[in-house]
């Protein structure tokens, strides 16, 4: 069975954590304070579940999601990512992260600053635009009509096809957004594909987003 190994346990960490323990995946979870801080969620997610340090989190999963703040991405261990597929969920948010020159001026993404720094890793940006209760809910079955995609990016086609595998099990169809450099400016904060597709923040519930509007709001970028 496919581990999922989770960089961050937080809000998106947690919330797809929850989709891939209900799709039949394994996961280990990690955060920066340890892992007796996610023995409750580990107990509630059940026996495909346990908690980790953020090395062994790396080095169970099959499947590795990144989502910590962009500011901490340089203390993500390489080493044990090395060929891995990692699932970068990181947005720029300048008041939580500090100005960052390279992403102020637009000369790179904050999904290639990652990839950089996890040279021998194979990125994929996924999870970045959607709100984090509109993922926990918006989770459909492959056949549902009312089903919303996601939109992933990446330099690596079979890492790309490994993700969109990923979204299907747990309840997405999945979108192409092109390259890091092209996806990541096609679905960063302030984009049409960012937030919007999914209705307000205020309806925790959201509204299905298809593929079909997806793109659109990814070539409205």
């Amino acid at each position: 069975m496919t581990t999922i190994g989770f960089i961050g346990s937080g809000n998106i960490g947690g919330t797809v954590a929850r989709l891939a323990v209900a799709a039949g995946y394994d996961v280990v979870l990690s955060n920066s304070r340890g892992p007796e801080t996610l023995t409750d969620i580990a107990a509630e997610l059940g026996p495909r579940a346990r908690a980790g340090t953020v090395e062994e989190a790396a080095r169970a999963g099959d499947l590795v999601m990144v989502s910590v703040p962009l500011h901490a991405y340089a203390s993500i261990p390489a080493a044990p990512l090395a060929n891995k597929v990692v699932m970068d969920t990181n947005n720029y948010y300048p008041e939580r992260d500090g100005q960052i020159d390279v992403l102020d001026d637009g000369s790179t993404t904050s999904s290639e600053l990652l990839q950089r720094h996890l040279a021998a890793a194979r990125v994929v940006k996924v999870f970045n635009n959607i709100y984090y209760k509109h993922l926990a809910s918006l989770a459909r079955p492959v056949d549902a009509i009312d089903r919303s995609a996601l939109v992933v990016s990446g330099d690596d086609p079979e890492a790309k096809l490994a993700v969109l595998a990923f979204l299907e099990a747990i309840g997405y169809d999945g979108v192409d957004g092109g390259t890091l450099a092209e996806g990541g400016r096609r679905h960063q904060p302030g984009t049409p594909a960012y937030g919007t597709p999914y209705g307000p923040f205020e309806d925790e519930n959201g509204r299905p987003a298809t593929k079909a509007e997806l793109r659109q709001a990814l070539d409205a970028a």
